[in-house]
């Protein structure tokens, strides 16, 4: 298990050629044995734990609780006994770790992931210095599922289509759907299958824009998975990340899963078109994300409807161009 998020290591995948078109749905698949030192103490207690999305374990007493007084007075003492109603939270986060593994040490477990970030940093270096010389303008692409991320960047890229170069690294457990839906764009794609993991991580990206190849003053989108924990705290060597949230999703997201939205350079608050339809209070939910990261830049938009993706258009035109700059 990954110490630092708590994904289980999987075989990573990654689709062999260019991957250029979208006439090429049967790719051949490479396995790089991809290790990220994870610690494999696979304790399993199933008892009454549950783990919430934020990754913390709630542990369910029930609340059998038997209160013998060795006698019954057939009145009511006023004695208020809360059976079961209270189950209580167990938070794993508290040690200097930020999680808890049976059998390792919080010591040993800060120097598993400060030895995962590190590998993982020195790839993201790379890859930053890399993009920097041929001016590529990185977007780390982010949300939950069902939020709209794959529609919305095929919108994206079939209205940015001839303004300038574009190509996409597309994360996911398992299939290649969402890149067979973006090589229909003509865009060059290629697949990322994570495995068992959750998240894409900067040594993935390396092995991945080695295949695909990256053109000089280009963006390039990583479609990271469906994930609002784990993929917070990998850097990829992006410009920027971005987080997706539409308004079908919980107002309280952003309060829900801190560290993604305080790593996020931008919000794009999705389908907003269905907002005359729902109760989703936009203020609140920008409020609370900027609680964590002030100043946040914000876009309404609507992938199918329009709304607002020239201002998402422009926003990229400009890091672009910040980017060639540089030079």
């Amino acid at each position: 298990m990954c110490t630092v998020c708590g994904c289980a290591e999987g075989e990573t995948k990654i689709e062999s050629g260019h991957a250029h078109g979208h006439h090429h749905h049967h790719h051949g698949h490479h396995d790089h044995d991809h290790h990220h030192d994870h610690a494999h103490d696979h304790h399993h207690d199933h008892g009454h734990e549950h783990v919430g999305p934020d990754g913390k374990v709630y542990r369910h007493t029930h609340g059998h609780h038997h209160h013998d007084h060795g006698h019954d007075h057939g009145h009511d003492h006023g004695h208020d006994h809360d059976h079961g109603h209270d189950h209580g939270t167990i938070d794993l986060s508290r040690g200097p770790a930020g999680t808890e593994v049976p059998g390792l040490s919080q010591a040993r477990l800060v120097t598993i992931e400060q030895d995962i970030l590190a590998k993982n940093d020195g790839f993201a270096a790379v890859n930053r210095q890399l993009f920097a010389a041929k001016g590529v303008f990185v977007l780390n692409l982010m949300s939950s599922p069902g939020s709209g991320k794959t529609t919305l960047l095929t919108r994206t890229l079939t209205d940015l289509k001839g303004r300038f170069p574009m190509a996409v690294i597309e994360g996911d457990q398992q299939t290649s759907f969402d890149a067979d839906r973006i090589r229909a764009t003509g865009t060059p794609a290629i697949q990322v299958n994570t495995g068992k993991g959750c998240h894409l991580d900067a040594q993935m990206v390396t092995q991945a824009v080695g295949r695909l190849g990256v053109a000089d003053d280009s963006v390039l989108f990583i479609e990271n998975v469906g994930n609002l924990v784990c993929p917070a705290g990998f850097d990829l060597g992006e410009a920027h990340k971005v987080v997706v949230l539409s308004v079908t999703e919980g107002e309280d997201k952003p309060l829900k899963y801190p560290a993604m939205f305080a790593a996020a350079d931008l919000l794009l608050v999705n389908k907003v078109d269905l907002l005359p339809h729902l109760t989703f209070d936009v203020a609140r939910m920008i409020d609370y994300a900027r609680r964590l990261k002030p100043g946040l830049r914000v876009i309404e938009v609507s992938a199918t409807g329009g709304q607002g993706l020239e201002d998402w258009y422009a926003w990229i035109a400009d890091g672009l161009a910040k980017a060639g700059a540089k030079r």
